[in-house]
């Protein structure tokens, strides 16, 4: 009879078969010929949805070892559990791509990465509104430091060496960093390689927000996954993981001063676009809302677009997962400061041992205990020192209470107030 660590072992491997054929956002994503028509279109005057292409249907073999993996698993086993799940979150976005452009696409979407109006946890607030105070408080400092110079422009090469420079020595076997004339985005990073476009050029911002996001958080985690010894699953990016794994991703920017307010001002903005798509906004008024909040014209098409991937050009049914970026970040402060408060500073290295969720953490605790699930080969460094972390986590939950509304600049005082000296 096959045992537990076996089994576990095979359903695992097929799983992880699979979902290679499972390539979400390939399949939805518009070709950059799409965004070039409509804009040359609109500087013309005419205000003509885009037709958006239609994904090739996944075969049907996936869906059924999909299925065949969800009728053999252990659900009450922990990993057992974690498989069902993982293999369910691709079952569902399969049916996603088969039904693009339609409302039951945008359903499958919600359920997926959820929505605008979904409430933080511990919160009142929705991610929409939240999105609104962000864009809000950050208005006043984004203007006064958003200036017409030109930001140092890096070449693909010299970005290349500065990434190898960085990474150098932290993983046994070293990242492959490559110029590729053929990539469509400027930059991809998987868990073995990062791609740059060879004729793109980047800002420092760029190179830090590529190295602590993508490389930090995904290609190590993915890494990480891929390393396990028995659950190798875990390197999937499953669309239950996108949310944890964005957030994460952001919030290595944030930890590391690696993200400026224009970045952070689009994980906002993203969510009210996808709101204004949802109440009915077509794909041309969503790119001239985006216009009026100063967002230049490439990248409002090329926002307009990923919200509209999978969706209908005309409004109503669109594409949500932008949300997790903003809400991912939320959630993923939220379970650290959790973490450390409850004196449970073990959970934060766990969240790196492959693509898992933040739930996941928590369920597969008797995983880790037993051996099945091994901790993490690889932690970025700002998640491994706790107490730096905690400091950072303590200093901006309680600067978050200060309305600088409420303000004036000559009553802040990091001094005792001078007295007035009467002779």
């Amino acid at each position: 009879m096959i045992g537990r660590v076996d089994r576990l072992r095979d359903q695992s491997r097929r799983l992880v078969e699979a979902a290679r054929d499972v390539k979400v956002l390939s399949a939805l994503s518009w070709p950059g010929s799409i965004g070039e028509r409509f804009l040359e279109a609109w500087r013309q005057g005419r205000r003509e949805l885009p037709i958006a292409p239609k994904p090739r249907p996944l075969p049907a073999s996936v869906t059924d070892e999909l299925d065949a993996i969800l009728d053999e698993v252990d659900l009450g086993d922990p990993v057992g559990q974690f498989l069902a799940d993982t293999a369910d979150s691709y079952r569902t976005i399969c049916g996603l791509i088969g039904a693009a452009g339609t409302a039951k696409a945008h359903q499958i979407s919600r359920e997926l990465f959820g929505g605008p109006q979904a409430h933080i946890t511990g919160s009142s607030l929705s991610h929409l509104e939240a999105a609104d105070r962000l864009l809000a408080v950050t208005a006043a400092l984004f203007e006064a430091t958003h200036d017409d110079h030109e930001d140092v422009q890096l070449g693909a090469t010299e970005v290349a060496m500065r990434l190898r420079a960085r990474w150098n020595g932290f993983f046994t076997d070293p990242l492959e960093i490559v110029l590729d004339d053929d990539l469509a985005a400027k930059a991809a990073a998987s868990a073995d390689r990062v791609r740059l476009h060879t004729s793109s050029v980047f800002t420092e911002n760029d190179v830090a927000q590529l190295s602590e996001h993508e490389i930090g958080v995904h290609s190590l985690t993915s890494r990480n996954g891929r390393a396990q010894p028995i659950v190798t699953a875990l390197s999937l990016g499953a669309p239950r993981t996108t949310a944890t794994q964005e957030g994460l991703a952001t919030f290595a920017e944030l930890v590391t001063g690696s993200i400026d307010l224009a970045r952070l001002r689009r994980l906002a903005y993203r969510v009210r676009a996808i709101h204004h798509a949802e109440e009915g906004a077509d794909f041309v008024e969503v790119f001239e809302w985006l216009l009026s909040i100063g967002e230049p014209e490439g990248e409002a098409v090329r926002t307009t677009m990923r919200i509209f991937r999978g969706g209908d050009p005309r409004g109503r049914h669109v594409f949500t997962k932008d949300v997790v970026y903003l809400r991912g970040l939320f959630a993923v402060h939220t379970f650290l400061r959790k973490a450390i408060a409850d004196h449970r500073p073990d959970l934060i290295p766990r969240l790196f041992a492959g693509r898992l969720t933040l739930v996941d953490a928590l369920d597969l605790e008797a995983s880790f205990d037993d051996g099945t699930v091994s901790p993490p080969r690889y932690v970025p460094p700002w998640a491994a020192n706790v107490r730096n972390l905690a400091a950072f986590l303590a200093f901006t939950t309680l600067s978050d209470r200060i309305d600088l509304a409420e303000v004036e600049l000559d009553e802040v005082h990091a001094a005792p107030v001078r007295r007035v000296i009467v002779t």
